[in-house]
């Protein structure tokens, strides 16, 4: 809280409850890490609500257009954490549903720490990458397996979108449904039970 910017948008006010909140979601995710906590991250921008960005693309024949998205978080390799204050707050009322947008950024800038967010965060030893790789590669494909056929899943569908996209939806998971995970998905609840250094299931 001392140091990293909480920088309120949109006529936001930063209060100690905000601060706290976000701290608190950020701090679960590292509290037995023995890493410097969050080292690239510099700043976090809190919008009162849902925010809107643009973004520029360029399709598979080179043209080029301009999408607008609303958010309720987005996370930057740059150093920036982006949320959504009413959907940070809802996220932490409702402890039991795997939806968390503090979570899940903040799981981004793990990732992110290595570069770009591909869902290979740093581990703590060489040898568990193969495993990790393995274990994360096997359950994406089965996610957009399950996506492209309808089937239901405990993981949101965003999370089939790209490798990071899916750390960071597990992970909101892992925190908020540890009992359905460890059911369902062993494998994978044993490789985030390594990585936070915690168990969940015994809170």
């Amino acid at each position: 809280m001392a140091e990293k910017a909480f920088i309120g948008c949109n006529g936001l006010s930063i209060s100690d409850e905000i601060r706290v909140t976000i701290a608190a979601h950020a701090c679960l995710l590292i509290v037995n890490r023995p890493s410097s906590y969050y080292p690239k991250l510099r700043q976090i921008l809190i919008y009162p609500d849902s925010f809107v960005v643009q973004r520029d693309h360029v399709d598979h024949i080179g043209l080029a257009y301009r999408t607008r998205e609303v958010l309720a978080g987005e996370s930057w390799s740059e150093g920036q954490v982006i949320l959504s204050w009413q959907d940070t707050l809802a996220g932490a009322a409702v402890v039991d549903d795997g939806q968390n947008v503090a979570i899940h950024e903040f799981a981004h800038q793990l990732d992110q720490e290595t570069g770009s967010a591909n869902g290979a965060p740093m581990l703590k030893r060489r040898a568990q990458y193969q495993r990790w790789s393995h274990v994360l590669g096997t359950e994406f494909a089965t996610l957009q397996a399950r996506v492209a056929r309808g089937a239901p899943s405990l993981f949101s569908d965003y999370g089939a979108t790209d490798p990071g996209e899916f750390f960071a939806v597990i992970s909101e998971v892992f925190f908020e449904q540890p009992g359905a995970m460890a059911e369902e998905h062993p494998a994978l609840y044993r490789e985030l039970s390594q990585f936070y250094q915690l168990d969940p299931l015994s809170w």
